[in-house]
């Protein structure tokens, strides 16, 4: 082969190889995927939800205090005299009327029968019987002023008559002053004797006084319960001589026992007589109740809180002392939004709740309530009816998600949920 021939076949083959490339290349191009081409949409994310609707809820407020005894005296004697007999001890339970303590009584009894035998007289010189418990008689009925009547209706005759003869010239007139003088003395004697039969009626009423008075003083050396309840102390023993007012025992009601309280002036307004209260005592988990009975028509100037009295029927356990956490439910059945506590979501400080709209998780600020269990109150930025979005974890505002709706979110028809306001520290 030439020299010409050899650089022509060069050539030749050059021009094949780029028309290869050339083909090549247009064959990736038309195989190459559409840039301006979209992808399909990805499914989104599902989340459990549920509906808002609104719930029952209890409004409470929440205090402390501490029972007292409803009622508490210290029993003493009325009367002086030796402690014969002490029937009760700490402890003891008591209704009203049992005896409690007995004094000695012997001179006391002896005092009595004194005092109804100086009546017995009395009534005697009266002319009652000496026995009866009727004192009433006329002063003109008594036997001394009959008497005296009898004396004077005879100087009254024997006036007249001697007024007669003086007339007729008969007697001298002497006489007749002397029958004058007589009548006056007769008049003077009758009126002497009502006035005192008068006085023994007095006599008789004092005598009957002083019979009761003893028999009282009797009565009174015999110590028994003003009121149901049970000895807190016992401050006398057998033997000892107690003067008038000495104390023996102290008693105190059981049942109902009374409550005190105090809330602060912000919940006073809401605070009224007839409210229900539970309680509890420190340390237990049984639930007592009770109801207000009392306000204080004032706050403290101090503390600036009002002072509550409850009556709360003991059934047993509960003793007078006790501190107890309180609650006053101000209003029993209160509708409020309500939501579980999983669905809010919280970030340096701010609340926010997403909530399922038209397929998209959208994020809502809300204020939120009081907290009770696994439920939250909501107040403001979601109302009843929307779908919130259960432990929504990582999603985005705005991002499109398939939701799951479950059971609503109120609490349940068998039960009230409790709204509480912050306890009284």
């Amino acid at each position: 082969m030439t020299a010409n021939q050899q650089k022509q076949s060069r050539v030749t083959a050059a021009l094949l190889g780029a028309i290869v490339v050339l083909l090549l290349g247009a064959c990736e191009r038309n195989n190459a995927p559409d840039s301006t081409s979209k992808k399909p949409d990805a499914p989104g994310k599902t989340v459990h939800a549920t509906r808002v609707h609104l719930a029952p809820v209890e409004r409470i407020v929440k205090s402390f205090g501490s029972l007292s005894a409803h009622e508490q005296a210290t029993l003493s004697t009325k009367v002086p005299g030796r402690l014969e007999n002490l029937l009760v001890d700490l402890g003891a339970v008591l209704r009203k009327d049992d005896v409690i303590a007995q004094l000695d009584q012997k001179d006391y009894k002896l005092r009595l029968q004194q005092a109804e035998a100086l009546l017995a007289q009395a009534r005697v010189r009266l002319g009652l019987p000496l026995q009866g418990e009727d004192d009433s008689i006329a002063p003109e009925d008594t036997s001394q002023a009959r008497q005296a009547k009898a004396v004077l209706d005879e100087a009254r005759t024997t006036r007249e008559r001697i007024r007669n003869l003086s007339e007729q010239k008969i007697i001298s007139k002497s006489e007749v002053e002397t029958a004058e003088a007589a009548y006056i003395v007769a008049l003077g004697k009758h009126q002497a004797t009502v006035e005192e039969a008068r006085t023994q009626q007095a006599l008789v009423a004092q005598r009957r006084a002083e019979v009761r008075i003893a028999r009282q003083a009797l009565e009174d050396t015999t110590i028994t319960a003003p009121f149901d309840g049970a000895v807190q102390e016992r401050r006398a023993n057998i033997g000892e001589y107690l003067s008038a007012s000495s104390p023996i025992i102290t008693l105190v009601r059981m049942d109902p026992l009374r409550l005190r309280l105090e809330v602060a002036e912000a919940e006073a307004p809401r605070i009224a007589v007839g409210q229900k209260v539970r309680l509890t005592l420190q340390g237990t988990t049984n639930i007592y109740s009770g109801e207000i009975k009392r306000l204080s028509p004032a706050l403290d100037e101090r503390s600036r809180m009002l002072r509550i009295e409850a009556d709360v029927p003991n059934p047993g356990p509960l003793r007078p002392g006790s501190f107890v956490t309180a609650e006053i439910v101000i209003n029993p059945k209160d509708m409020a939004v309500t939501v579980p506590s999983r669905a809010l979501v919280t970030f340096a400080g701010i609340e926010k709740i997403f909530v399922f709209e038209s397929g998209k998780a959208i994020e809502r600020s809300v204020t939120t309530g009081q907290r009770f269990g696994q439920t939250i109150e909501i107040i403001s930025g979601i109302s009843a009816g929307d779908v919130v979005i259960l432990e929504p974890g990582a999603v985005q505002n705005g991002a499109s998600v398939t939701a799951s709706v479950g059971e609503s979110s109120g609490a349940p028809a068998s039960s009230l949920n409790k709204i509480t306001s912050k306890p009284n520290g």
